[in-house]
């Protein structure tokens, strides 16, 4: 009688895995390890799994093991499963859709990672690991919270009942070594007669509005433009949360503070920017306006403070003007649109605009001067744009810089400040 073989199912290694990575946490005495040696706590995690991979009906051969002990740290000392993601440098944003699901952006283009969490419990966990790090709480009393990682990367979590799907998690990540001028031109953000222009309004104490939408690079440009002001200046910065990397010897940051648990104590960007004006800025740098402090920036701008960058939301110059008016009404002071227009006319020379293309790279679309009011309207030209031609078949964005042929209106103040451009380099060619 021909004996029939039987197969003996394998057991699911992920499960195997799930389950010694249980056991190993059960084990470990994760209050003393955050107080040991990292080294020291490799070496008990190594010999801990030992003994459980033993036991198991599925072994783990030594790459498998080394991952497993590597994960279990990563839970004891990091983020768990982000921990990779935060060690690539390529990675610029890290987007958590619940549990299930994690995407990044590496380059400008979104794409799907093979990363997850155990479970929404597992995600709140390491959510909470983040904000109490800062003094910050979530829970359903306080279901989404802004925060920062040591590394100054910027987190922004929201979970149930906001969060329809469960728990959700960004984090905003910001390069160790920033972006500077010969980058962008290495990159083809931008051209290096764009470059000398923006490089001489700095110098001149020209007020600058950097303008884009979400990841266009807003942060990054205000960075660069900002290396160019003088050791001598004292800055102050103004931020919801502190991403700006400036080197200069003078700098003084300043930083928004959310209200407590009771719902009080918060400390808003106009506030910040109205006590700024008592320290003695040479410049003020407000990373971003979104409300009623625009106002008092226009006001500083317009009152001796020289020389001032911020940024704003909007996908054209225009537009920007258009949330800077809807901005100052938020102060509630019933002004005029007219009043306000003029506000604006007077305050900001420049409006640079950057965007992101959908090939993931990132230009300086257009360098725009405010060149004054007609009638109730804020007039403005373009000196430089970049001219759009197609799309290749790889996706890549065609097109080049190009100058308008319009000499701006504040070539006499560059002048005066020492800066001297060629006239060359506002002609078409």
């Amino acid at each position: 009688m021909a004996v029939v073989p039987t197969t003996v199912p394998r057991m699911d290694f992920g499960a195997v895995k799930a389950a010694i990575h249980r056991k190993l946490i059960q084990k470990l005495n994760l209050e003393r390890m955050t107080e040991v040696n990292r080294d020291e706590v490799r070496r008990e995690v190594g010999q801990i799994l030992e003994g459980l991979v033993v036991g198991e009906s599925t072994p783990m051969n030594l790459q498998e093991r080394e991952r497993l002990a590597q994960e279990v740290l990563d839970e004891v000392f990091g983020l768990g499963p982000l921990e990779p993601l935060l060690a690539d440098p390529t990675v610029s944003d890290i987007l958590v859709n619940t549990h299930r699901s994690v995407y990044v952006e590496r380059k400008g283009i979104l794409e799907q990672t093979s990363v997850q969490f155990r479970d929404d419990a597992h995600l709140i966990g390491i959510i909470d690991r983040i904000v109490s790090a800062i003094g910050r709480r979530v829970d359903e009393s306080s279901p989404m919270v802004d925060a920062r990682l040591a590394d100054g990367s910027r987190v922004n979590a929201i979970i149930p009942p906001l969060a329809v799907d469960g728990p959700c998690l960004s984090i905003r990540r910001f390069g160790r070594d920033r972006l500077t001028a010969d980058d962008l031109l290495r990159n083809n953000s931008l051209t290096a007669p764009m470059l000398d222009l923006l490089k001489g309004c700095v110098k001149a104490r020209l007020n600058i509005l950097i303008s884009g939408g979400t990841g266009a690079g807003k942060t990054t440009f205000l960075n660069v433009l900002s290396s160019y002001i003088s050791n001598r200046e004292r800055i102050v910065t103004i931020e919801d949360a502190a991403e700006l990397q400036l080197h200069q010897e003078h700098v003084v940051r300043l930083e928004t503070r959310p209200p407590n648990i009771e719902g009080k104590g918060a400390i808003h960007q106009r506030q910040l920017v109205i006590n700024s004006l008592r320290m003695r800025p040479d410049r003020i740098i407000v990373g971003e306006v979104r409300s009623e402090e625009a106002l008092d920036m226009l006001q500083a701008m317009n009152t001796g403070h020289d020389g001032s960058l911020t940024t704003v939301h909007a996908n054209t110059p225009r537009d920007a003007l258009g949330r800077l008016e809807t901005m100052v009404a938020m102060a509630n002071l019933n002004l005029p649109e007219s009043a306000i227009r003029r506000q604006i006319c007077s305050a900001i020379d420049l409006v640079v605009q950057v965007s992101r293309m959908s090939d993931g790279t990132r230009k300086l679309v257009s360098v725009a001067e405010i060149t004054g009011m007609e009638g109730e309207i804020v007039t403005m030209q373009d000196i430089f744009i970049f001219r759009k031609r197609g799309i290749r078949e790889s996706g890549e964005v065609l097109g080049e810089f190009v100058a308008t042929g319009i000499r701006p209106k504040f070539s006499e103040r560059l002048l005066v400040a020492g800066v001297q451009l060629p006239i060359s380099m506002f002609e078409v060619h």
